[in-house]
Formats: structure tokens, C-alpha cells, sequence
């Protein structure tokens, strides 16, 4: 039986082995920590029989007028458990919580142009792909800003696609 539940301190010295997907970014202790004293809500853990960390799920919302949005920074779920139907479940919890508590026009994210099977999910699961941004992630790869309009934006003006791939410097950001 899994239960999804919102991440808590202690749940930072347990999700290591999640973490070990050379997919997964990893960040330091005090990122994890401003996501979870800021945006709790967008923090939340799937566990497992005796309270194995499984998958983890960790955003904010962000941005201004019609470009306010939630926003995915890392989902990942542990190999042992995928195809589990975990990672929708816990990127349904997030897109509620956009849509009903914080009234976001949309939910984006950001997949490494090589993950093929996290782009196939995600489309499956509503999102478009937005714009390509150049050189995105270490090592040089492209990053896919994918996108899913939310009730908020009945015209679905936010997944209307750019014509032209981006460099990160183009990007907006709202600082943490």
C-alpha cells in the first residue's frame, strides 16, 4: 500500500537512493529546504511498506498575470517502483493543488531532451511541449519546457507552442 503525504524534514535523510537516477537533478540541502518552508504543499513523498521512500515530488507556483503557474522542479520515482502509475498520481496532486488552491493559468516543467520515456508520460498526461531551450542542463543537453493549460485558461493560450528553441538567459525566472 502506498501512502502519499506532504515530504517533511526527515524525509531529506531517506530519499537518497531515490535521488541515484542519473536523470534526477540533484540539489543541496538548503534548495530542498526553501521548497519545503515555502511551498509545502508542492512537497510530497509516496511511501511504501515499511516507510520506504518510493518517489517524491517537489514544486512551487510562480510568475505574474497569465503567467502564473505551477511550476514541477524534480518528480522522480525510485526503479524498483516504476510503471506504477506513481509518477501521475503525485503530478495530479501538484496540478490540483495549481489549479484549486493557487489558481494557476498552467503547470510546466522542465525534461532533459533525451528522456524519451518522460516525454511519452507527460504527453500522456496533457502536456505540450512549449519551447526547446538550447543547452539547458550540464553537459550541454537541451532542456523541453513542457506545458499543461489549467481550468484558469480556457482559450489554452499558455501551451501554445514557441516557433523557436530558446537559450536559458531568455528564460524568466522568479527568484526562491
Amino acid at each position: 500500500m502506498t501512502t502519499i503525504r506532504r515530504f517533511c524534514c526527515n524525509d531529506l535523510l531517506r530519499f537518497a537512493s531515490v535521488n541515484l537516477d542519473h536523470l534526477t537533478e540533484t540539489f543541496n540541502m538548503s534548495f530542498y529546504m526553501t521548497y519545503l518552508a515555502r511551498w509545502p504543499d508542492y512537497f510530497q513523498v509516496a511511501e511504501g511498506p515499511g516507510n520506504r521512500v518510493m518517489g517524491y515530488i517537489m514544486g512551487k507556483v510562480e510568475g505574474q498575470g497569465e503567467s502564473w503557474h505551477g511550476h514541477v522542479t524534480a518528480v522522480t520515482i525510485a526503479p524498483e517502483y516504476r510503471r506504477q502509475q506513481l509518477a501521475k498520481k503525485l503530478m495530479n496532486l501538484l496540478e490540483e493543488i495549481s489549479d484549486k488552491i493557487d489558481k494557476a493559468y498552467f503547470v510546466d516543467l522542465f525534461v532533459r531532451a533525451s528522456n524519451t520515456p518522460a516525454i511519452k508520460m507527460y504527453e500522456k498526461l496533457g502536456y505540450v511541449i512549449y519551447r526547446r531551450v538550447l543547452r539547458y542542463y550540464s553537459g550541454e543537453e537541451d532542456g523541453l519546457d513542457m506545458r499543461k493549460a489549467l481550468s484558469r485558461d480556457v482559450e489554452k493560450k499558455s501551451m501554445i507552442p514557441l516557433k523557436r528553441p530558446i537559450r536559458p538567459d531568455e528564460l524568466e525566472y522568479d527568484s526562491i
